[in-house]
């Protein structure tokens, strides 16, 4: 069975703010270089664990959604 990927779903709840603290902790004192591999390690280790390729797409798609409107 497919899992249906929400935009708007919330699986963090009270541990939003503690997950991009520990994110932004783990870029500090990384060239821009280094954080991108960083951010593409990240991308490919919880692509791994999603493991849903249709998941996967429809974040892609949000997300290239997402810049698209940010960059105007």
């Amino acid at each position: 069975m497919t899992k249906v990927f929400d935009p708007n779903a919330d699986h963090l709840g009270k541990y939003q703010d503690d997950f991009y603290e520990a994110l932004m902790a783990s870029h500090e004192g990384l060239s821009h270089d280094q954080s991108n591999r960083l951010n593409a390690r990240l991308v490919l280790i919880m692509a791994n664990q999603i493991g849903d390729i249709d998941v996967l797409k429809s974040i892609l798609s949000t997300a290239g959604k997402d810049s698209e409107r940010g960059s105007s």
